[in-house]
């Protein structure tokens, strides 16, 4: 079984640094504010030949190129053409993610039977991906749902940062898992697959902190850039009734 050892307090910190501050009073580009990670993401991918439209698809209380950003070109999304795909970048490890989670669970109960949502993990330091890895382990074994608001309550209630596959083993034997049945998802080519690809959505999506949000691979936000949880709940929903609109 592979080890991850536990990160050093400064690469904890570090990874920590990953998420974004809600405050929304930072002068810096929105997608730069105090409390977010960058990155050096692989090349974007090159624009479409022809313009993208350039009417603002919200009211006026959010403004394209402020409260929102327009992916150029439209990336492609993982949910039927019906349906327009809301993306949540998420890592357990972040508190501002623990913070949004409740926000973002009332709206996805809540949410129109068009609506696709979807969560990504980020995975851009070994302590990221090894939750990320967490994260497809108990969708493998069909424990997603059960274990997602878990994961949250253990690191951040509990004070188990889960950074180990030994830790995460023990974690996963409380929802009846047991360790071979565990290993083998944990090493699955399924598991594998799936945080190959969670990482080209990161850097398709341009993705710089914890939590954002994509509308249907052509709009990203997050609760910096919309002012709070709530105007972005909002933001989400007049963002996807405009995609709805659109097809």
């Amino acid at each position: 079984m592979r080890v991850i050892k536990p990160l050093f307090p400064a690469l904890l910190a570090l990874a920590l640094a990953a998420c974004e501050g809600n405050a929304p009073d930072s002068a810096a580009d929105p997608g730069l504010e105090s409390g977010q990670a960058t990155l050096a993401p692989a090349a974007a991918p090159e624009a479409e030949d022809g313009a993208e439209s350039t009417q603002e698809p919200t009211s006026a209380r959010f403004q394209l190129g402020t409260h929102y950003r327009r992916l150029s070109p439209t990336q492609p999304t993982s949910s039927s053409p019906d349906r327009v795909e809301v993306a949540e970048i998420f890592w357990y490890g972040c508190p501002h993610c623990y913070a949004f989670e409740p926000y973002i669970a009332r709206w996805q109960a809540e949410k129109p039977a068009y609506v696709s949502f979807v969560r990504v993990p980020a995975v851009w330091n070994p302590l990221l991906r090894l939750h990320a890895r967490a994260f497809y382990t108990a969708q493998a074994l069909g424990k997603g749902e059960a274990m997602h608001e878990a994961f949250f309550t253990e690191i951040h209630e509990n004070g188990n940062p889960l950074d180990s596959e030994e830790a995460l083993a023990e974690f996963f034997a409380r929802f009846g898992v047991d360790a071979d049945a565990f290993r083998d998802a944990f090493d699955s080519f399924d598991v594998n697959s799936k945080l190959q690809r969670a990482d080209e959505l990161n850097r398709r999506y341009e993705i710089t902190s914890v939590p954002s949000i994509v509308v249907n691979g052509k709009y990203t936000t997050n609760a910096t850039m919309a002012g709070g949880h709530d105007q972005l709940i909002e933001l989400i929903g007049e963002l996807v009734e405009a995609e709805r609109s659109a097809d």
